[in-house]
């Protein structure tokens, strides 16, 4: 069992899937850069852009928990060489969590406004936060559906479809983002913010349509639901509910952080939402090691070997710090590069500085 933690072996699992995991925050970090340089207000949409990223994070990290628990289990299956047990498991999963986001879609959507007073936002920032938030909404379902099934791959142990999956998402937004909200002459009128929004929903739907397209394929898993409930989807549940107090608690925090710093006004948000996107960028990309050991780890106590996977998290945790330190040097490296890239506002990037 020593070859399948080495060091070739846990990075060809854990860089695509840091590539894969950063698909989010890349998507914020995009709309981020475009609206921080657009002619009209580019403050107050910078801030609205923050506001509403710190919210759909919260829940995108509170439900996405999926992706850990589908893949934890069905790693132990495939070390144990059951998967045939639990085939049926991720589409009930999926199932389960795209119907909460459907649910959440109605809920949230005709109280935007009063969602966003909460962050303290007013006028012109609270007008742009339920514009961006009220279009790209439409997208939460298709992100559920892409992490839930990024999970089922990781447990097969392929971060590979993912990485490809998620590259897409990443070049489609970033192609949409400069078109729709900037606008093309004489095809396209300027969009600005809710440009970036479409631009978001639309990749995060051809993500999802890849990812069905490559689990139908590439896999034994089907995405048809069938019932009776898996005997696993107790634990799935209750994995969730495990993920879910932990994760909530960081989200509390963000929360608060996100409000204080609109209380102060838009620069100071502005500056927030630039800071806090790039280190949800550096945390999703130490992230990936710490892909690489759920994938492993369930393997491995699925196979009962404990010894390695003892073996398993020590080195993980030395891999961890490791890239937690180089992504720290280069964030020291461009400090000041890395602000102007989204904002030519100097009040704005005092604060950020």
């Amino acid at each position: 069992m020593n070859s399948i933690i080495s060091l070739k072996h846990i990075n060809k699992l854990a860089i695509p899937a840091l590539i894969s995991g950063i698909s989010e925050p890349v998507l914020s970090l995009t709309d981020a850069a475009i609206i921080g340089n657009i002619d009209v207000n580019a403050t107050e949409s910078l801030a609205a852009v923050g506001i509403v990223s710190t919210f759909l994070s919260m829940l995108i990290w509170v439900l996405g928990q999926t992706r850990s628990a589908i893949s934890s289990i069905v790693s132990q299956y495939v070390g144990a060489n059951q998967l045939e047990k639990i085939k049926n498991l991720p589409a009930q999963a999926i199932f389960i969590i795209t119907s909460i986001s459907i649910f959440i879609i109605l809920f949230t959507y005709p109280f935007a406004v009063s969602i966003f007073k909460l962050y303290n936002a007013s006028d012109l920032i609270l007008e742009y936060s339920v514009d961006y938030y009220s279009i790209r909404v439409f997208g939460f379902p298709f992100t559920l559906f892409t992490i839930a099934v990024f999970g089922a791959f990781r447990g097969l142990q392929n971060t590979y479809y993912p990485m490809i999956i998620a590259i897409l998402g990443a070049v489609i937004n970033i192609v949409l983002d400069v078109f729709l909200v900037y606008g093309v002459e004489g095809i396209i009128e300027p969009m600005n913010i809710k440009g970036a929004a479409y631009a978001s929903v639309f990749s995060q739907l051809i993500m999802a349509l890849f990812s069905a397209y490559f689990l139908i394929k590439k896999t034994i898993i089907p995405l048809k639901v069938t019932f009776p409930f898996n005997k696993e989807i107790k634990r799935f549940v209750l994995m969730i509910l495990n993920l879910f107090v932990r994760t909530i608690a960081l989200n509390v925090t963000l929360y608060f952080a996100s409000a204080f710093a609109t209380s102060y006004g838009a620069k100071y948000i502005a500056a927030y939402t630039i800071a806090i996107n790039l280190w949800f960028l550096g945390a999703f990309i130490i992230d990936g090691y710490a892909s690489a050991g759920n994938i492993l780890s369930g393997k491995l106590y699925g196979a009962k070997a404990y010894s390695s996977l003892l073996q398993l998290s020590n080195k993980l945790i030395k891999y961890g710090i490791i890239v937690g330190a180089i992504t720290g040097i280069i964030g020291a490296i461009l400090y000041f590069p890395i602000g102007r890239v989204f904002t030519s506002d100097t009040e704005v990037l005092s604060v950020f500085y």
